[in-house]
C-alpha cells in the first residue's frame, strides 16, 4: 500500500513542478533587413503619396530652364540681365509641406550652368557675407583680391516669384490633390512680368503618407 500511495503522490507533483518551470527564450533573431538602395530621383519611388516629389521637382525645374533660356528678353540681350532666382517670393499656399529653396535652388543652378554667361545671377541670399568681405576690405583688415572694389553691390534686373497652390478631393475611393505651380520673372524697375509659365499635376491614391 505504502508504494501505491507513494507512487499516486508522485504523479500528482508532477505536473505542478512542471508548470512551474519558467522557460526562457535566448535566442537571437539575426535576420538580415532590407539593404538602403539608391532610387533615381526622376522616377517614382516604392513610398509615394500625393504630394511634392522628387520626379516632380526635377520635371518642372527642367521644363521651366528650357523655357527661360528661349525666352530672348532673358536670353538674347545685349547686356546679359541680372537676374535674382531664390524663394523669398516663391510662396506655398498648398496642402503640400514642401522646402521651397529645394525648387528654386535647382532651377537657378540649371539655368546658371546652361547659361553660359547669357545671364548674371545675382546671389542676393549671400548679402551678409558680401557685406562682410566688403567692410574687411575697407577697413584695410585684408586686401582687395583679384577682382578689385567696386562701389556698390550688384542690382538686379529681374527676379523670379510664383506661387504654389493646391486642391484636395476626399471620398471613399481614396484621396487626390491637385497641383498648380505658377513661375514668373518680374522686371525690377516697372514691375512688369516678362516670363511666366505654370506646371501642374494631380495624384491620386488611397492614403496619403507623411512628407518631412
Amino acid at each position: 500500500m505504502n508504494n501505491i500511495y507513494k507512487t499516486i503522490l508522485l504523479a500528482g507533483l508532477i505536473p505542478n513542478i512542471i508548470a512551474c518551470t519558467t522557460v526562457y527564450d535566448t535566442s537571437v533573431d539575426n535576420t538580415r533587413g532590407r539593404p538602403t538602395i539608391y532610387n533615381d530621383v526622376s522616377s517614382i519611388g516604392r513610398v509615394a503619396g500625393i504630394g511634392i516629389e522628387s520626379q516632380d521637382i526635377t520635371s518642372m525645374s527642367d521644363r521651366m530652364m528650357r523655357d527661360i533660356l528661349a525666352t530672348p528678353v532673358l536670353s538674347s540681350r545685349q547686356i546679359s540681365p541680372r537676374v535674382i532666382i531664390d524663394s523669398e517670393y516663391f510662396v506655398n499656399e498648398s496642402a503640400s509641406r514642401i522646402n521651397k529653396k529645394i525648387i528654386t535652388d535647382r532651377l537657378r543652378i540649371q539655368l546658371n550652368r546652361a547659361a553660359a554667361g547669357r545671364m548674371i545671377f545675382i546671389g542676393r541670399h549671400y548679402s551678409h557675407m558680401v557685406e562682410k568681405e566688403r567692410r574687411l576690405k575697407r577697413q584695410g583688415s585684408v586686401d582687395d583680391g583679384t577682382i578689385g572694389k567696386a562701389r556698390k553691390t550688384a542690382g538686379a534686373d529681374f527676379r523670379l516669384g510664383g506661387r504654389i497652390a493646391s486642391l484636395d478631393a476626399r471620398g471613399s475611393m481614396g484621396i487626390s490633390r491637385f497641383h498648380q505651380i505658377i513661375f514668373e520673372m518680374v522686371e525690377l524697375e516697372t514691375g512688369a512680368i516678362v516670363w511666366s509659365n505654370i506646371y501642374d499635376f494631380k495624384k491620386t491614391a488611397q492614403e496619403d503618407i507623411v512628407y518631412r
